[in-house]
C-alpha cells in the first residue's frame, strides 16, 4: 500500500507515531474540501459549517462509540487536554495524579496551571515493564489523597508504547468520586476504541495520528455533566448562553475545517479491507521488533500481552553507556548521516527508541535500522 502514501520512499521513515501520515485518497478529499471552502467562503462557513460538522461528528462518534453530543472537534490532542486543564476550578492543595510516562507537552500544561494556581502534579512512578492489570491500578491509586481532584492518563504511553488499563482506572476513579482525563493522542485507529465502555470524564483523541486524517484533525470527548463549566480556548460567535459543547468550542473563530470534514474518509479508508489486513501484518512486523530489539540490547520487552495487543509501535532501551544528555545528538546523526527517521525519548535516566511501522514500510528497512543502530547506538560492548 506504498503508493496511497505521500511518504518519500528514498527514506527510512520509522515514525508514523509522531504526525502520522495522510494517504492519497484522504489528502485528495481533505483537497476538495478545501476548494470548495473557496469557491464561496462565506456560504460555506456563515451558513453550511455547523451541519457539516455535525455530519462529520457524528461518523465519529459511531467509530469510537460516543455520544454525538459529548463531542467536539479540536486541531489536536493537546488542545482538547489544554480546554479542559484551563476551565477546570484548580485552587492552593488540589493534587493531579498521574504518571512518569505522560507526553511532555501535556505535562507542560499541567505543571504551568498547577504551579499558577497552588495545585500539585503528582507523578507516581510504575513499574516497567508492568505487572497484572489489578497490581497496576493498586499502583497508581496508592498515589491517591484526599486531595486529589483529578486523574490524568495517557491511553497509549508515548515513551514506552504501552497500552494503559484506562477503563478499570476510570471506574475506580468515578467510584471514590474522582474525575479522569484520558489523553489518546495514540489511540484512535491504532487499538479499539469504546467510549461508552471505558466512561471517563473526558478523552482526548488525535484523529491525524493512526487514523491518517489530515493534520489538525482531533477530538475531545466530554461528559454531559461537565459541558456548563468547560471554556473554549477562544471565546468567539458559538459562545451563547444557549449554545451546546460542541457549538461553543468548536468554532473559535475563522479557520480552515477540512481536516474536520475529512475525518470520515479517514475512517472509511481505515475500515477498508485492504488497509485493515495491512495493520494485522504491521503488528506482527512490530512483534519481530520487539525481539529484535530485545535480543541486539540484551533487555526484556517493555509490553507484552494485553500492554501491547494490536499496536504498530515499540519502544526499547539503548545501554546505560549512552547518556540522556545525548539523546538530541543520537536522533540527528540517525536522520542527518542515514537518513533514518525514528524518535529518540530521554525518559528515567536512559535514552529509548520507538519505532512505528505502518503499512508503507517494507522488511529492508529494518536492515536499515538495525545497520544504523550498530553505527550510532551500539550495544555495551559492540
Amino acid at each position: 500500500m506504498r503508493d496511497l502514501f505521500h511518504i518519500d520512499q528514498t527514506i527510512t521513515f520509522l515514525n508514523h507515531g509522531s504526525f502520522g501520515a495522510c494517504p492519497r485518497p484522504v489528502f485528495e478529499e481533505y483537497q476538495r474540501w478545501q476548494r470548495e471552502l473557496e469557491r464561496q467562503p462565506v456560504d460555506f462557513i456563515g451558513r453550511r459549517l455547523n451541519g457539516l460538522l455535525d455530519e462529520a461528528r457524528a461518523t465519529l462518534a459511531g467509530f469510537i462509540n460516543a455520544d454525538v453530543t459529548r463531542l467536539t472537534f479540536v486541531p489536536n490532542a493537546t488542545a482538547g487536554v489544554n480546554l479542559v486543564v484551563q476551565s477546570l476550578d484548580l485552587h492552593a492543595g488540589d493534587e493531579i495524579l498521574t504518571t512518569d510516562q505522560e507526553y511532555g507537552a501535556c505535562d507542560l500544561t499541567w505543571e504551568h496551571f498547577c504551579k499558577k494556581h497552588g495545585a500539585l502534579y503528582i507523578k507516581q512512578p510504575l513499574p516497567v515493564p508492568p505487572a497484572d492489570v489489578e497490581t497496576w491500578v493498586d499502583a497508581l491509586f496508592a498515589g491517591v489523597t484526599p486531595r486529589t481532584k483529578m486523574i490524568f492518563l495517557s491511553h497509549i504511553a508515548a515513551p514506552t508504547a504501552t497500552i494503559f488499563p484506562v477503563a478499570e482506572v476510570c471506574a475506580r476513579a468515578r467510584a471514590m468520586g474522582i474525575m479522569t482525563l484520558i489523553d489518546g493522542a495514540h489511540a484512535p485507529g491504532h487499538i479499539p476504541i469504546d467510549l461508552t465502555a471505558i466512561d471517563p470524564d473526558f478523552y482526548a483523541g488525535n484523529c491525524h495520528k493512526w487514523l491518517c486524517a489530515p493534520k489538525g484533525s482531533a477530538f475531545l470527548y466530554a461528559h454531559s455533566n461537565h459541558h456548563a463549566w468547560l471554556e473554549p480556548l477562544v471565546i468567539s460567535w458559538g459562545y451563547t448562553p444557549e449554545a451546546t459543547f460542541p457549538a461553543k468550542t468548536q468554532f473559535t473563530g475563522t479557520i480552515d475545517p477540512a481536516a474536520y470534514l475529512t475525518v470520515p474518509k479517514a475512517i472509511e479508508f481505515h475500515q477498508g479491507e485492504a488497509f485493515t489486513e495491512g495493520r494485522d501484518q504491521c503488528h506482527r512486523m512490530v512483534r519481530e521488533i520487539q525481539e529484535r530489539l530485545s535480543a541486539f540490547y540484551n533487555v526484556p520487552p517493555l509490553a507484552t500481552g494485553v500492554w501491547s495487543a494490536g499496536l504498530q509501535m515499540v519502544s526499547a532501551p539503548l545501554p546505560e553507556t549512552i547518556k540522556a544528555e545525548d539523546v538530541r545528538v543520537i536522533w540527528a546523526r540517525f536522520w542527518e548521516e542515514h537518513k533514518v527517521e525514528v524518535p529518540f525519548w530521554a525518559w528515567r535516566g536512559r535514552v529509548y527508541i520507538r519505532v512505528s511501522y505502518q503499512v508503507y514500510n517494507r522488511p529492508e528497512q529494518l536492515t536499515t535500522l538495525f545497520q544504523t543502530l550498530r553505527a550510532v547506538a551500539p550495544p555495551s560492548g559492540g
